[in-house]
């Protein structure tokens, strides 16, 4: 896993060029460090299906980073979210070494209960366009600076969010995409690969709804 600290990310990846003008732009970011989690990071076999975890993964290392807790606790395993959410009576019991996914209501179910952190999940319709909620967006990285869980279902593939970029009508989100499959080398590695981009909200599916995770911890 690659350690994401906040400072990098402008450096290595700056916001794209809107096409209005730049001077009414604002960008807000992720506050903190994070560990990136992918595919197979630890050894595990998840590919096709722990997209969704490994988000989570990385949005529990950034509430640890956030409250100084990394050295005293470790990021849960997938079995453990899996054994968290059966403790909960959210899953059944055969839940726990299943392939089954999970979505932002699971997110939100286990950080809750593992770190008692609040959080808010925004609904997005099929019917609705993402830019919409850039306000709230905006509004939630001003203030908290989190790391966004993204997942949907025309479009299943789970993604991090860490950070909005906008001028009120062109918008990206930056995506930390938990789809690679390897070992990488620098996080230079994971931009070029676009593992970790700039995306208009525009390419996002629109015959999909969307969910996200807003974890509410300062």
């Amino acid at each position: 896993m690659h350690n994401i600290i906040d400072e990098v990310i402008p450096d290595l990846l700056p916001p794209p060029a809107l096409l209005c003008s730049q001077d009414d732009s604002e960008t807000h970011l992720t506050r903190g460090d994070f560990l990136y989690f992918h595919y197979g990071c630890d050894g595990f076999h998840d590919h096709g299906w722990g997209c969704a975890y490994r988000t989570l993964q990385s949005m529990i290392s950034w509430i640890l980073h956030k409250r100084q807790w990394q050295s005293v606790l470790s990021v849960p395993s997938l079995r453990e979210i899996q054994e968290t959410l059966v403790r909960i009576e959210d899953k059944p019991a055969r839940f726990v070494g299943s392939r089954d996914w999970i979505g932002a209501l699971e997110v939100f179910y286990t950080v809750d209960t593992l770190y008692d952190v609040p959080c808010k999940i925004l609904h997005i319709t099929r019917s609705e366009d993402l830019n919409q909620h850039i306000p709230e967006l905006v509004r939630y990285f001003r203030d908290y600076g989190g790391f966004v869980m993204m997942g949907g279902d025309m479009d299943a593939a789970s993604k991090g969010i860490a950070g909005v970029h906008t001028n009120g009508r062109d918008s990206y989100l930056l995506i930390v995409d938990p789809h690679y499959s390897g070992i990488p080398s620098t996080i230079d590695e994971l931009i070029k690969k676009g593992y970790i981009r700039w995306q208009n909200t525009k390419e996002f599916v629109d015959s999909s709804f969307y969910n996200l995770c807003l974890p509410y911890l300062k």
